[in-house]
């Protein structure tokens, strides 16, 4: 269901993961009702939330929808009412959350999704007291849920074909991967792994072969990265070299029946166990504050993130198709005599330099970005370029007129200078709100990339860009127009 056209979604419960899909939400354009009985949920709420304005935003290359609107409120059904879509978080305890199912469907509209974070409950036991357990599916996500897709989508037979449809529409529409597990099993898939690799883990420390921290640096040093962007199968496949996944069991199977791992067995939670697990814990981590850990874990995701962003791999692509999603196609302005604002978006985490604001460098990626986006709207878009002509930039002058920090909302608007012949002449002005950040002009010469000489455009393209020019030829000329580095 809509508010003026905005969809909603009640968050319940608003510990450290439903903080996390609050801010999904919020930040995808969604307005959030919330309800917590903590007395500090607003505020523990609001930190997470202020973690993500700083660091979600960034992932993308356009502008996100606008932000919605975030309210808080003392019942379930005042935070249920008119809601499209309700994700339960409360504590992992059966009993509560069928409560808390039956005290929702007493109040929420029939047709929205209720999902559950629940980390190891099945569905069809949360759905066991409902009144209309259709309704009920498991969404398990990962945190931080603002930053990383993965969301498992447990459903069972009670829910209908239409609506996992929607609920993976939903999901996908915020930007998450939903991972339809199709049979019921404890722990889903996705935590199974990690209570392997963490019973594992707890034997090394209690057999006093390694610490919390050297555990750690195993993993995020090691298979770790291997895992951030190709998983468990295809990093084996490549192990098996050209002979492939056969030869990598044909050869690394029989370790399977090797006594490496404890995995079937457990070690007794002892008091000395977890005091050995919690002092070297401390030892290794002790000294940040956890806002402090988690603004750390955000900018690495962030930056491992857009790495892959740049190859289009792994998590990288569904950020790359969120941003197709949200991304306002390249058309010509209705309005030919207002310089075009060609880039929408935040600043990244890994944008910033050692002065904390924003590198040299990445100043004129975003007006490289304007240039690029002009090109799509005047028609040099990737099929053209495909057919053999665009546009090489000869000169670039940029001028830093004020700092720009991470998380800083920029756009920048575009003026044609000139754009006839073989030469496109573009200036460009970043803006936050209405403060002034830099400029950017650029010169650029047309060219065929069969001969990489010079080369007259596509009637089609000059007719475009010329237009532009025209219109653009009402407006003062840019300060700093024709300029070099100046001396005093």
């Amino acid at each position: 269901m809509t508010q003026n056209g905005v969809k909603t979604a009640a968050i319940i419960g608003g510990g450290v993961i439903g903080g996390g899909w609050a801010a999904r939400f919020l930040l995808m354009g969604w307005n959030v009702q919330v309800f917590d009985p903590d007395p500090e949920a607003q505020r523990k709420i609001g930190e997470v939330i202020d973690n993500a304005r700083r660091s979600l935003p960034g992932l993308s290359d356009v502008a996100l929808p606008d932000e919605g609107k975030l309210t808080f409120h003392t019942t379930i059904s005042d935070a249920v009412a008119g809601v499209a879509w309700i994700q339960e978080s409360v504590p992992e305890r059966l009993e509560l959350k069928r409560k808390v199912f039956q005290t929702l469907q007493e109040h929420c509209p029939v047709e929205a999704i209720i999902g559950s974070s629940t980390s190891g409950f099945k569905p069809s036991e949360l759905q066991g007291c409902a009144s209309r357990p259709e309704q009920i599916v498991v969404t398990h996500p990962f945190n931080p849920v603002y930053l990383l897709p993965l969301v498992e989508l447990v459903p069972t037979d009670k829910n209908t074909p239409d609506m996992i449809a929607n609920a993976k529409a939903i999901l996908t529409e915020i930007g998450m991967f939903p991972l339809h597990i199709r049979a019921e099993i404890d722990a889903h898939i996705a935590d199974r792994f990690l209570e392997a690799v963490w019973r594992e883990a707890l034997w090394l420390i209690k057999d006093g072969i390694a610490t919390t921290e050297e555990i750690d640096n195993a993993i995020r040093y090691g298979f770790g990265l291997r895992w951030a962007q190709m998983g468990l199968f295809e990093t084996y496949r490549i192990a098996g070299g050209e002979a492939g996944m056969r030869h990598f069991i044909e050869q690394f199977g029989p370790c399977l029946e090797w006594p490496w791992t404890k995995l079937m067995d457990v070690p007794e939670l002892t008091d000395e166990l977890i005091d050995t697990v919690a002092g070297q814990s401390d030892a290794q981590s002790g000294h940040m504050t956890i806002r402090q850990l988690e603004r750390a874990r955000d900018n690495n995701l962030v930056t491992i993130l857009r790495g892959l962003k740049a190859q289009d791999f792994g998590a990288g692509a569904l950020l790359n198709a969120q941003d197709k999603r949200i991304g306002a196609p390249a058309a010509m302005p209705d309005d030919l005599s207002k310089p075009v604002v060609t880039i929408r978006r935040a600043i990244p985490l890994d944008w910033t330099d050692y002065n904390g604001h924003m590198n040299e460098a990445r100043y004129l990626q975003a007006f490289g970005d304007a240039t690029d986006r002009l090109m799509e709207i005047v028609g040099c878009d990737a099929d053209y370029i495909a057919s053999g002509g665009s546009y090489f930039t000869a000169e670039t002058h940029i001028r830093h007129l004020d700092e720009v920090h991470a998380g800083a909302k920029i756009h920048i608007e575009t003026q044609v200078l000139a754009g006839a012949g073989k030469k496109m002449h573009l200036f460009h002005r970043m803006f936050e709100g209405t403060r002034e950040l830099a400029t950017g002009e650029h010169m650029l010469i047309h060219v065929s990339l069969e001969t990489r000489k010079a080369s007259d455009p596509a009637p089609q393209i000059a007719a475009a860009l010329g237009a532009l020019a025209q219109g653009h030829a009402v407006l003062p000329t840019p300060v700093g127009t024709g300029k070099a580095i100046g001396t005093k």
